[in-house]
């Protein structure tokens, strides 16, 4: 009998030896064509229970009256979830060719998850933006006011000096960006990485896959601002969310 496969391992349960295998084997990973394929179906699977996340965070918040907003003085209202373009593969494939690999996981929420955007105020909770809530705009679809996301990128890419060390592809304000105050430089990948998971620099760098971990697990806003109505909320806003 064969051993169990990696994607065959993760649907039953065994996501972090999976993980820290692929994490073991680095940017290897991809030296195996059929070991690379089944990496890369681990990681879009991982991006589907990401996607059930985050499209449930967003139900349940806006049952409880949410108000979704920019993260600027006048709160203006802002969308918080928007799906994968059918452009998403094709972006996916110039950031590749413009940075250089890519990790398979940033492949994949490109293609299976999209833009997210949960930065807002609760009603019974005032100070939730406080809490570092999710946010990962790759195609920037959500906040076209700012410009095409390609732009972005192609401009900070041109203005990177080697000196400075890797890249990071920016993904979201900081922490303190997110609740409007001055704050420092926003969450990002560090490319070019070939691996399966990426590094996702927060404070420090970590696996993307961790991150998102504990993001889950606080029901989307994982600092913890002190406010006593936070916990409750916390709870019911992760209740049954999709380990990855």
């Amino acid at each position: 009998m064969t051993a169990p496969g990696l994607l065959d391992r993760y649907h039953a349960g065994d996501r972090e030896r999976v993980w820290h295998e692929l994490r073991q084997l680095g940017r290897s990973v991809r030296d195996d064509p059929a070991l690379a394929a089944e990496a890369q179906e681990v990681c879009d699977e991982m991006a589907r229970r990401a996607r059930h996340n985050v499209e449930l965070l967003v139900a349940r918040l806006t049952a409880a009256g949410y108000r979704f907003h920019h993260n600027d003085d006048e709160q203006t209202p802002a969308t918080p979830y928007a799906p994968p373009t059918p452009d998403a593969t094709a972006y996916a494939n110039w950031l590749e060719s413009t940075f250089g690999e890519i990790p398979m996981t940033l492949r994949s929420w490109i293609r299976y998850v999209g833009d997210v955007w949960l930065v807002g105020t609760h009603p019974e909770w005032p100070d939730s933006s406080s809490g570092d809530p999710l946010v990962i705009e790759l195609e920037g679809s959500l906040n076209p006011r700012y410009g095409s996301m390609r732009e972005t990128h192609e401009r900070c890419r041109a203005h990177h000096r080697p000196e400075w060390g890797p890249f990071v592809l920016a993904v979201a304000p900081d922490a303190l960006h997110k609740a409007n105050t001055s704050g420092g430089d926003p969450y990002g990948f560090l490319l070019p990485d070939g691996c399966a998971d990426g590094s996702f620099r927060v404070d420090a760098a970590m696996p993307f896959v961790s991150y998102l971990n504990v993001v889950f697990t606080y029901g989307g806003f994982p600092e913890i601002t002190g406010d006593d109505a936070e916990w409750s909320i916390r709870h019911e806003l992760s209740m049954d969310l999709l380990p990855l």
